[in-house]
């Protein structure tokens, strides 16, 4: 029997209960209204119209090159435009060592082999120099199980060996990159090589260090955690270590209890063993303590951003100070008085955005080393007139510690405002101002907790949409912003209404669902989709995912690249020198239609693209 397990978004839809109303907006909001709440921040704000923008031939980048947009494609390789060259650099499978076997494409390799291998589904990523070093870091988010099983007839783990090889396809990666003759090439037996896995030690620091609500039998004094799983976007602080963004945790845990499990109110919202099920990947056969009956406060150990030093000279840790839910991204800026502000999306329908401001301030010259231990967590709200505030989350009427574990909660007895899934959030380097891609919501405008608001438009949001907000007094600490809507992607052709998307979306670079959003050195807003690669109905000319380029100053929007088939575009960096980006292309052919990047009969592999212009140039 093959693997019908649903996508992860079908799983999780399955384990959410119904939520009570927790925001203040009207439930029914008219076009006309839209407009209102969205015009009067001027032009910028770029809602609809009755026509389009025209098409532009050329892009600028404010990196100062130029490039013709390309058409969308549904081909099963990487396009890009014409004057710049891609290599794929690092594979799902590639070994760090010399002394561990090749990936195996018929076996897809044994747990032991894994656990030497560069992990599966590469998601966000960063570039670090150590002592002299290009030292990539990456996620590797989770592993799609019809792939890396397809050596099964179920498509899914069938033995123990099966269980840890998929539990060690997951964590992070790091990987020493050396450029040889104008191509990147992974140096094998680099002492910066590693892997951190659901089994590597963290340490648990922060305001929930110790609390009742994190203790196992394994680990009495709830300080110290196996693990790190799920993670999706990421951050790179100032002081130059790595934070990974714990999300989907949830679906790894199971009961022993099966159906007679009774879910606690907490775990209903955070989505944990409905029925006693998990995802499928039934880690808790080899591991008691994903098997909640018998670990109930192993969940609450997961759903962290975790801090890691690219180096390996630190112990890695979990950030309770930066709550629990599903982290897409942490993107770190200094405020103006020196403090570190963080913001954070939580990546589910109807969830909330974050941000984190720290007790302490940042030192150029110091050790920042505990700088994200102590701060404030807040939550935020959206009203209709385009302004907005932080909401301080220790006014939910909670404990410190079950605040920040149970941020959710939290968040809704505060009155924050429910988004259309927060995904990736990027700061404009240039400009006080940051961005978040709102990538998709079907409950939209149909769940109680749910209703039409300015910043969340569209009823069963197919598309999804960028809101831009601009802090008080051009300070990332301050309490109140104003917010306007970037871009709304939709579809002009087969749309007239709000579904059509905003005025800077048009035939030439229509897409849907924003997912990964980053700002390059000279000042671009490089957008990256995870959507639907139907090309058909609704999504018809949006072809496979891609990544565009935006300028934050006139709106304009150009596709940049194109993935193969089945696959997102997450995850994106540069090299020192500025002259090489680098493309993270998570789950080819998820449904089995691409054997990219090898072709012919190759097993589909989540991969690592670097990009150059041809005539030498910085891209970014």
């Amino acid at each position: 029997m093959k693997n019908d397990m649903p996508s992860f978004n079908e799983w999780d839809d399955m384990q959410q209960p119904e939520r009570a109303a927790d925001t203040g907006f009207d439930a029914v909001m008219s076009r006309r209204y839209f407009l209102r709440g969205a015009a009067m921040l001027g032009a910028s704000a770029l809602v609809m119209s009755a026509g389009v923008m025209p098409s532009i031939a050329t892009a600028a980048s404010r990196a100062g090159f130029k490039f013709n947009p390309i058409a969308a494609s549904t081909a099963d390789t990487i396009s890009i435009p014409d004057g710049f060259v891609s290599q794929v650099v690092v594979r799902w499978g590639d070994t760090l060592n010399t002394s561990t076997p090749e990936f195996d494409h018929n076996t897809r390799g044994t747990a032991a082999v894994q656990a030497e291998a560069v992990g599966d589904n590469n998601d966000g990523m960063d570039m670090f120099v150590v002592d002299g070093r290009n030292v990539l870091v990456f996620n590797n988010e989770y592993t799609n199980r019809n792939i890396i099983f397809g050596n099964r007839a179920s498509e899914l783990p069938e033995t123990d060996d099966d269980v840890n090889k998929g539990k060690m396809a997951h964590g992070l990666t790091f990987v020493e990159l050396k450029e040889t003759n104008g191509q990147w090439v992974i140096v094998k037996d680099s002492p910066l090589n590693r892997r951190i896995t659901p089994d590597s030690a963290f340490e648990v620091v922060g305001p929930a260090r110790g609390s009742d609500l994190l203790k196992t039998s394994s680990d009495a004094s709830g300080t110290r955690i196996l693990g790190t799983f799920n993670n999706c976007g990421n951050g790179k602080t100032p002081w130059g270590t790595y934070l990974a963004c714990e999300e989907n945790f949830n679906g790894y845990f199971s009961s022993s209890e099966g159906e007679n499990y009774q879910q606690t109110d907490a775990e209903k919202r955070y989505g944990i063993a409905k029925d006693g099920k998990d995802w499928g990947y039934a880690w808790a056969q080899t591991d008691a303590r994903f098997d909640v009956s018998k670990e109930p406060n192993e969940p609450n150990r997961h759903g962290w951003v975790v801090e890691v030093d690219p180096a390996g000279r630190q112990q890695p840790v979990k950030l309770t100070a930066l709550g629990r839910f599903k982290h897409e991204n942490a993107e770190c800026v200094i405020a103006k008085d020196g403090k570190a502000v963080v913001y954070l999306g939580d990546d589910e329908r109807g969830e909330y955005l974050y941000r984190f401001v720290s007790k302490n301030s940042y030192n150029p010259q110091g050790d920042n080393s505990t700088l994200l231990h102590e701060g404030e967590l807040f939550v935020a709200k959206f009203n209709d007139d385009g302004t907005g505030e932080w909401l301080n989350l220790k006014d939910a009427g909670m404990s410190a510690d079950e605040t920040l574990v149970f941020a959710r909660m939290a968040a809704s007895k505060v009155g924050a405002t429910t988004m259309d899934r927060p995904e990736w959030v990027a700061a404009n380097p240039h400009k006080v101002e940051a961005y978040v891609a709102l990538t998709n919501n079907k409950y939209r405008g149909e769940k109680e907790n749910q209703p039409l608001n300015a910043a969340n438009p569209r009823a069963k949001n197919p598309y999804g949409q960028i809101v831009r907000w601009t802090p008080a007094e051009e300070d990332h600490a301050a309490d109140k912003f104003a917010w306007d809507m970037f871009a709304m992607a939709g579809n002009p052709t087969q749309h007239s209404d709000l579904m059509a998307g905003s005025n800077n979306i048009n035939e030439d670079n229509m897409f849907n669902s924003p997912d990964g959003l980053k700002f390059d050195s000279a000042g671009n807003l490089w957008i990256q989709t995870d959507g639907n690669y139907s090309n058909a109905k609704g999504f018809a000319g949006m072809g496979n995912n891609q990544m565009l380029m935006g300028d934050p100053e006139t709106g304009e929007i150009h596709r940049f690249l194109v993935g193969p088939k089945e696959c997102e575009i997450t995850g994106l960096t540069w090299s020192a020198d500025r002259k090489t980006m680098f493309v993270g292309v998570q789950h080819p052919g998820e449904k089995g239609n691409s054997h990219w990047p090898e072709g012919g009969n190759a097993v589909p592999r989540s991969s690592i693209v670097a990009i150059k212009r041809t005539d030498g140039g910085l891209i970014g």
